[in-house]
């Protein structure tokens, strides 16, 4: 099974000594699984920060295949809510799209062609095929030509071998195997799909969904009332360079290669899973995300005095009402807390819990208080990018 350029490699599950690293990883990641964390974080802030995060991984995945976009730049386009600026902006929303549509679908949909093709179909969404483009001339369909992939070593199979060496993938997948395994299985399974590389663009994009969606499948999430925030794609574009290394160890087909990949993305997963687990609780989203974005938000003059102690009392007590603020404005006329209200209310910053409601809660998905929630992300050192 192999010609002049492409040699195949049978895809294994490794078996690690007892005492490696790797062993140690999957234990301890088996455990943070059993956990289920469920956190005491508000829920709608909780939400809305994996929005950010949802977003912010977004352009990292995105900058792993080149694009130049920085945050401040999606985030200005986030803002003006515009329905078009340029592919590159339009790649990230792409992006987002499929990961929206990754929560939605849970556990239900299962891993298979037509779910790689939805998730192809979407990141290639309105995008110019190549050269000049992050598209691809034929949506959700596998190539019919070969390909190489810049700066490696690794030929691609040619087109006649793919449709095989995928239904080979999603059987590992699909496999019904111990429990022990799933993270294995999930690392090997993401290094295999770049490595058949099916379709002519955009395969590192599809891959780290595919990737999310089987961390999804297999219960590692951490949870808040059914919302999950982990994503796998933050283990990836922090160091472009070292994901492509550790791919490129794997491509060799060995035992030794092999776990060396599967132990670079099971420490990322480690670290990512351990850093959100503080994002479960309630008072350090509050004493070290909210805080310091309304902070920033007042000294940046987004808001004045008055609307960031309404805001702090919103955040220290989760909601906030008119009655609530006698005691922060203790000289000022119940009408103009109202008013002041009203105008958080029309600048997006308060939102009523629901429909009708005269209780309020913050909103930090809005032009005025994102980039400091952007500014508290980077400052606890959640962001894994650099501008």
């Amino acid at each position: 099974m192999q010609n002049k350029s492409y040699q195949y490699h049978p895809i294994h599950l490794p078996q690690p000594e007892f005492d490696s690293d790797l062993t140690s990883l999957v234990l301890e990641l088996e455990h943070l699984r059993r956990l289920r964390v469920s956190g005491t974080a508000y829920p709608p802030l909780f939400f809305q920060i994996k929005e950010l995060f949802h977003m912010l991984e977004s352009i990292g995945s995105a900058r792993i295949e080149g694009n130049n976009t920085t945050i401040a730049r999606f985030v200005e386009t986030k803002i003006e809510e515009r329905p078009f600026i340029n592919e590159e902006v339009e790649e990230i929303r792409n992006l987002e799209r499929a990961m929206q549509w990754v929560d939605e679908i849970g556990i239900e949909y299962p891993v298979n062609r037509r779910l790689v093709s939805e998730f192809h179909n979407i990141v290639v969404d309105k995008l110019t095929p190549p050269p000049i483009g992050e598209g691809d001339s034929t949506p959700g369909m596998y190539r019919n030509h070969e390909v190489t992939i810049v700066g490696a070593r690794h030929i691609p199979p040619p087109p006649i071998k793919i449709h095989e060496l995928m239904v080979e993938l999603f059987d590992f997948i699909n496999k019904d195997l111990p429990a022990k395994y799933d993270l294995l299985r999930i690392a090997i399974a993401h290094h295999r799909f770049m490595w058949i590389h099916p379709f002519s663009n955009g395969n590192g994009r599809v891959g780290r969904l595919l990737t999310y969606a089987m961390l999804i499948r297999s219960g590692f999430r951490v949870q808040i009332k059914n919302g999950q925030i982990l994503n796998p794609t933050a283990v990836f574009c922090i160091d472009r360079e070292a994901y492509y290394c550790h791919l490129s160890a794997a491509d060799s087909g060995t035992n030794e290669g092999i776990e060396t990949w599967c132990t670079y993305v099971l420490e990322g997963l480690h670290r990512e899973i351990k850093k959100i687990e503080s994002l479960t609780d309630d008072r350090y989203v509050t004493q070290n995300l909210i805080k310091p974005a309304l902070s920033y938000a007042r000294k940046m003059k987004y808001i004045d005095d008055q609307e960031y102690a309404v805001l702090k009392s919103a955040a220290d007590h989760h909601t906030v009402q008119a009655k609530d603020l006698s005691k922060v404005f203790k000289t000022v006329h119940p009408t103009t807390i109202s008013r002041k209200i009203k105008q958080l209310r029309d600048k997006k910053m308060l939102e009523p819990i629901h429909k009708d409601a005269r209780q309020y809660h913050l909103n930090v998905i809005n032009n005025f208080l994102m980039r400091g929630m952007i500014y508290a992300l980077e400052k606890e050192g959640y962001i894994p990018l650099k501008e």
